[in-house]
Formats: C-alpha cells, sequence, structure tokens
C-alpha cells in the first residue's frame, strides 16, 4: 500500500502540484476511491485511519512537499509538534507556525464541540504543503451505534472557522437532531451565546437556572403539544447538559470573547457549555440554532441498483478517472498496476 501509494502521489504532485493533491484528499468522493485502489474495504470507516497513516509514510516532506501531521489515538497529540517540525523543514515562520497549530486545535474543536450528533474525534491528521496550504482529515466515534464520521477540511474553502467551515462531512447515517453550532443559520444563536458568556458569571447561572426549571403548572399541561408535535420534539432536544463547567465561564468572562471563534477556542470550553449557552440564547432571545444534521456524504458509493443508496455519478466519475490515470502511470510492477485497476473497475459503471 505504501508503494502504490508513494508512485500514485508523486506522480501527481509533479504534473498537477501539491495543492491539487490535498484538494483531492479532501473530496470524500476521490478519498474513498483512492483507499479502494490501496486494496483497503470500500465500505469501511476504517480507511480513513489506514490511508492517512499509509500517506504519512509514503510521503516524504523534502521529496514530495508535503507532511502529513499527527493521526490516530495518542498520535493525534503530536500534530503540534509534527507542525513544528515540518514548518521548521519548509521554513515557516513562527507565525506562521503558530497559526497552523491554531487551525488544527480549532478544526478539532469544531467537529468535537460546535457540532454534537453523539461523534467523539479519535483521529486528526493535519497535511500542510511547503506552501503553506493545508487539509485536515479527522474522524469521530458514535460509542452508540459504533458508526463513524469523517470530516474534511481544505484551506482554500476555510474563510471561517465557525460558519460553514467544512469541506464535506461523510457518514453512512444522517441523525435526525444534531446541533450544529456552525451553520450559517446559528448565526444568531453563536452572537447570543458571546453575549452570555460576556455575563458575570452569577447572572449567567441564574439564566441558566430558570431555562432548566421544569413546567411546574398543572393546568398548563392540556396546553402543551402532544409528544408527536414536532415543536414538543424540539423542546425535547433542548435539554440542559448535566455538568457546567463554572470555571471555565469564569475565564471566558475574565477574557470577554469579541466573537464565536474566540469563545470557542477558550480551553475548557466543550460540549457542555456551548449547549448550554445555545439553550439559554433561544429560551431567553429566540435565537435558534441550527438541529440539522450536517453530514452530506457517505463513506460508501452507493450501487447502481440504489443499494445501499444510488451512486453520485459525477463525484465518482471523476474520482475513477483521476486514479486510473495515475495508476497507468505509476512506477509498479504490472501486477500491482492490474490488480490496483481491477479493484477501481468494480466501481466502474457499465
Amino acid at each position: 500500500m505504501r508503494k502504490l501509494a508513494h508512485e500514485i502521489a508523486s506522480i501527481m504532485i509533479e504534473e498537477q502540484g501539491t495543492a491539487k493533491f490535498i484538494q483531492r484528499l479532501s473530496d470524500p468522493y476521490w478519498f474513498q476511491a483512492f483507499g479502494c485502489v490501496l486494496a483497503y474495504d470500500w465500505h469501511s470507516s476504517g480507511v480513513t485511519t489506514v490511508v492517512t497513516g499509509v500517506l504519512k509514510n509514503a510521503l516524504s516532506p523534502k521529496e514530495h512537499g508535503i507532511a502529513v501531521c499527527g493521526g490516530k489515538g495518542r498520535t493525534s497529540r503530536k500534530t503540534p509538534s509534527d507542525i513544528a517540525q515540518a514548518g521548521a523543514l519548509f521554513g515557516f515562520s513562527e507565525q506562521t507556525i503558530e497559526d497552523l497549530t491554531y487551525t488544527s486545535r480549532m478544526t478539532a474543536k469544531v467537529d468535537n464541540t460546535a457540532i454534537q450528533a453523539g461523534y467523539q474525534l479519535y483521529h486528526h491528521a493535519f497535511l500542510v504543503t511547503e506552501d503553506e496550504k493545508w487539509a485536515v482529515i479527522q474522524q469521530g466515534l458514535s460509542h452508540d451505534d459504533r458508526s463513524a464520521r469523517r470530516y474534511h477540511w481544505l484551506s482554500d474553502n476555510t474563510t471561517n472557522f465557525v460558519e460553514e467551515p467544512h469541506n464535506a462531512i461523510a457518514c453512512n447515517i444522517k441523525r435526525e437532531k444534531a446541533l450544529n453550532m456552525v451553520a450559517k443559520t446559528s448565526e444568531g444563536a453563536r452572537k447570543a451565546s458571546v453575549d452570555l458568556a460576556k455575563e458575570p458569571t452569577k447572572k449567567l447561572a441564574r439564566l441558566l437556572e430558570s431555562a432548566n426549571r421544569p413546567v411546574s403548572q398543572a393546568s398548563l399541561q392540556q396546553w402543551l403539544p402532544k409528544p408527536d408535535d414536532p415543536w414538543q420534539q424540539t423542546l425535547n432536544t433542548l435539554n440542559m447538559p448535566r455538568n457546567i463547567n463554572w470555571d471555565t465561564l469564569s475565564r471566558i468572562y475574565d477574557f470577554q470573547p469579541s466573537n464565536y471563534e474566540a469563545l470557542l477556542s477558550v480551553k475548557g470550553v466543550g460540549p457542555a457549555t456551548v449547549r448550554g449557552l445555545a439553550l439559554v440564547a433561544e429560551l431567553m432571545y429566540g435565537e435558534e440554532p441550527s438541529w440539522e444534521d450536517p453530514v452530506k456524504f457517505s463513506f460508501a458509493y452507493g450501487g447502481k441498483d440504489g443499494v445501499p443508496f444510488p451512486v453520485e455519478r459525477k463525484s465518482m466519475d471523476e474520482s475513477i478517472q483521476v486514479l486510473r490515470q495515475a495508476v497507468e502511470e505509476a512506477k509498479i510492477g504490472d501486477r500491482e498496476k492490474l490488480q490496483s485497476l481491477q479493484r477501481l473497475r468494480q466501481y466502474v459503471p457499465s
């Protein structure tokens, strides 16, 4: 897998450049097809850790002008030192290295905290080129159903960390409700959350307590929506976190963040803080956050017969065409080349 990945990457980078190569990796369909060519399961979320791990070993910063930082589990914690090492090799300034490290941290913070669909990050790969372009491929796991979700970021397409920042989000499961504080429609909730966080901690505690106080008047029950009412279902989704980190909220108050990105960047701000502020923002100010799950792509390509879902032909055909050409030109043996093309050919519609 490393041998084939090295040859394909070398050819593509030589012909199209490093920026185009990480752009391809940021396309979930291309990424999945690439994993197929390297002989990994076409429908498995494990392709994320395998492909990025193979690339980390196959790509040389000196030869290819790309460094793959971070990885799975404990390796992800080494991302800052990996970025510093790559930055020194590429001759980046200290400020550039700091900016890239901040970018790595914020992309993880957004997907672990600002989007709440039940997925905990366990894999974080940060790719940086000698031209200071970057891409992030990270993945979270749901402990409830053991499904995985992959997040793709690309520097050319990320202009704001807290408003529609992703290049793509891929998963086989779409949640009926998922808190998405980086949706464009959550702008009002983000602003209200910042305003609330800048209030004295005691005042905010009273607001949180009042927001979580149950309705006590039995006479009002007849007027409340029924359990199958969509409005009631929304209220059921808006539940207060069990634990609020008041030390963190005190630090936020002292910091007085200027915007939601600054709020999210504060150490200790986690899902409970984000959810609590979003709840009060809606109940006190009427600023409703987005509850639409942002996932739009699937790990699998689908089938020509529509099972498990119809093939997304345009993206898949483009992926296949690029990979077919790369494999044909790769400096590998005929046997490896033939096997790779056969694996790819099973996804080519007749």
